[in-house]
């Protein structure tokens, strides 16, 4: 069986055992690595899972200034794929879109590839979620500009999202789109009408064309690789016949607006801005090779099931998840664009006589953002919760033949 390292504290607390995305890299990420051909940025991902929060990273000898009790706090990998690292990156990127909201009703606009692009997408991933994030902006700025609907600059918020519950690939993307537009002159924010922004059965055919002549343009330039399970994609007329299914598919788009406002649209996907492909708290064993992790099911009442994968398995399709280095998975457009945002938010907020935004504030520390949105103080001592935590010694990565450094060393 596999050892819950670096969850002991929540075993301790829950009288459970837990498991993490990392015991399953440890255990068998080698595995993985011998049979599976994978992307430099796919092996640093595993390779940070399986150092964060370990002494492998280095990190710090704490001692409590009350009780005189002691641990030893190791340092996180930073990495955006790892369970662990995202929780306050996540509140305090909801918490700046929050501050930015106009007073006007907001909707979620998710447009879906279909699954027959997984393959291509796999070999190309860069390539095809910027295309997604292209043909989305095109389709929703075209049909903000269009007089029959806003007539008028719109401005939403994209996120990419490309795993399903059972982690198999589903990509899409998410879009916060505020009910309004800024006139071509700027003298006007037009309302859309109420509870409706655009028709989705319009938005559809329109994004599935921009999606498929941009995937033309890119055969055609040669800028497509076609990996194993699509190397009969290079033939032209193949390409073309493939074209041809994608075009007869039902390309999914849909819309929603929100009975509680526009910051609970926030919330929600906030949860996908810095989530990752699969939370540790879903994982509910690891034992003989297999991976059970709860999931749930939308096509039987959104029920929670447990599935079960060989470890293996799992990583590779944890792994589909994994962005292409430097890839933005977070885009902003129209009026809300980061060249120009606050600029025309500020101008948005004057036409619907509200205040401006207030001036930026310097960045919260985590540790200030962490007792802000929890109460808790960081640094409180986990034993006798009266004194706090203080660095005396820090410890350097496993890694380094140096022994630790005490603070006050010169």
């Amino acid at each position: 069986m596999c050892a819950p390292s670096g969850s002991n504290r929540a075993a301790a607390e829950t009288g459970r055992e837990s498991f993490e995305v990392a015991d399953v890299v440890r255990a068998h990420g080698a595995e993985l690595r011998a049979t599976h051909r994978l992307a430099p940025v796919q092996v640093q991902a595993l390779r940070a899972i399986e150092a964060c929060r370990t002494q492998v990273l280095g990190g710090r000898r704490e001692v409590c200034d009350g009780c005189g009790k002691e641990r030893r706090a190791w340092n996180s990998c930073r990495n955006r794929h790892c369970p662990k690292c995202q929780s306050l990156s996540q509140a305090r990127w909801a918490e700046e879109r929050k501050a930015e909201l106009l007073p006007v009703e907001h909707f979620q606009v998710v447009f879906t590839l279909p699954h027959d692009l997984n393959p291509l997408a796999q070999g190309n991933p860069g390539l095809i979620y910027d295309l997604l994030f292209r043909s989305v902006s095109d389709t929703l700025l075209t049909f903000g500009r269009d007089p029959k609907h806003l007539g008028g600059e719109t401005g939403f918020t994209a996120v990419l999202h490309t795993w399903g519950q059972t982690l198999d690939q589903h990509l899409h993307l998410h879009c916060i789109v505020p009910g309004g537009a800024l006139s071509p002159d700027g003298s006007e924010f037009r309302l859309a009408r109420p509870h409706f922004l655009f028709p989705v059965e319009a938005l559809s055919p329109i994004f599935r064309e921009k999606f498929l002549e941009g995937l033309r343009d890119a055969f055609d330039g040669k800028k497509l690789r076609f990996a194993r399970g699509t190397e009969n994609l290079a033939d032209p007329e193949t390409f073309a016949a493939f074209l041809k299914t994608l075009k007869r598919h039902e390309w999914v788009v849909y819309a929603n607006g929100s009975s509680s406002g526009a910051g609970s649209l926030v919330d929600y996907l906030a949860r996908y801005t810095q989530k990752v492909a699969i939370g540790n708290e879903r994982i509910v064993g690891v034992r003989d090779g297999i991976v059970r992790f709860r999931y749930r099911d939308y096509s039987d009442g959104s029920r929670s099931k447990v599935m079960e994968l060989p470890a293996v398995e799992f990583l590779r399709r944890f792994l589909l998840h994994v962005l292409p280095r430097g890839f933005v998975r977070i885009r902003h457009y129209g009026f809300l664009a980061n060249r120009h945002r606050r600029r025309k938010l500020d101008r948005a907020l004057a036409l619907l006589h509200q205040p401006p935004l207030p001036p930026p504030v310097p960045a919260e520390s985590a540790a200030d953002l962490f007792r802000r949105l929890t109460g808790t103080d960081p640094a409180l001592c986990p034993f006798c919760r009266k004194g706090h935590m203080r660095v005396v010694e820090f410890l350097p990565p496993l890694h380094r033949p140096a022994s630790p450094v005490p603070l006050n060393s010169s």
